[in-house]
Formats: structure tokens, C-alpha cells, sequence
């Protein structure tokens, strides 16, 4: 059953990637345009804790999404590139008008693909050593 959705999800990956870029690259907000009216306003999820809320939000969803579209794959090149892409992507807020780098936007973002990482990697750890005692 579930095997007939797997082509969907990547589609709905590359889409949540295709938002997200999107997102990153407006000058202003996207999301305070269409709730404020106002691009200079963004809407916050969740008060921030010495990382932004937002961001780790943002890319939990998007490692997970990458997680499920290639778990029957090698996932090392989907989080080198999730990693990657975190961190450029708020690199460029230093030349984006209207935008501006910070650390707690990229820790942040950072923040998101290793809690998605480790669950990834504790949850492959059981699995695998599940799978080795059924085999004796």
C-alpha cells in the first residue's frame, strides 16, 4: 500500500524544497505578506530559545520528508545536502535585500537536520540490531 505513495512523497520533497528556497530568497517574508499584510513582519511558530523555532521547524519537516522519500536508500548524500543547503541558505541573507544573517537563524537550521539525523541514526541502530537476532 505504501509502496505506491513513496513516488509521492519525493514529489512532495522536492516541492517542500522548492518552498523553502522560495521562502529563503524573497526579500521580506512571504508568510507576514500573506497573514499581516506586511513583508516586514514574520510569523512566529513558537517563542525562540537561544536558536530560532522557526528554522528548526522549517528543516525537521524537510529532513523528515527527505527521510521517508529515501529510506530505502543510502541517506548520507540526503543529509550532507540538507546540511549543506541549510547553511547556504542563510549565507545568503548577507546579500538578500531586506533579509539578514544570523546565528540563531542558522543554528537553527543546523539544529533541525541533526535532530532528524540522530533519531534517523538511533532508530537505524535498533532496527538493524533487531533484524541480526532474528536471524539466529
Amino acid at each position: 500500500m505504501f509502496k505506491n505513495f513513496f513516488p509521492y512523497l519525493k514529489i512532495l520533497f522536492y516541492i517542500a524544497n522548492i518552498v523553502l528556497i522560495t521562502l529563503y530568497v524573497f526579500p521580506g517574508s512571504i508568510l507576514g505578506w500573506f497573514i499581516y499584510g506586511n513583508a516586514g513582519l514574520q510569523p512566529q511558530i513558537t517563542s525562540d530559545f537561544i536558536v530560532s523555532s522557526n528554522h528548526v521547524y522549517a528543516f525537521m519537516v524537510l529532513s523528515v520528508l527527505g527521510c521517508i522519500s529515501y529510506s530505502n536508500q543510502k541517506l548520507n548524500f540526503l543529509f550532507i545536502y540538507l546540511f549543506s543547503i541549510s547553511v547556504f541558505l542563510e549565507i545568503l541573507h548577507i546579500i538578500i535585500p531586506n533579509r539578514g544573517f544570523e546565528f540563531s537563524d542558522l543554528f537553527g537550521n543546523i539544529m533541525g537536520v541533526l535532530i532528524v539525523y540522530f533519531f534517523y541514526r538511533i532508530y537505524n541502530y535498533f532496527y538493524n540490531s533487531r533484524n541480526e537476532n532474528k536471524k539466529f
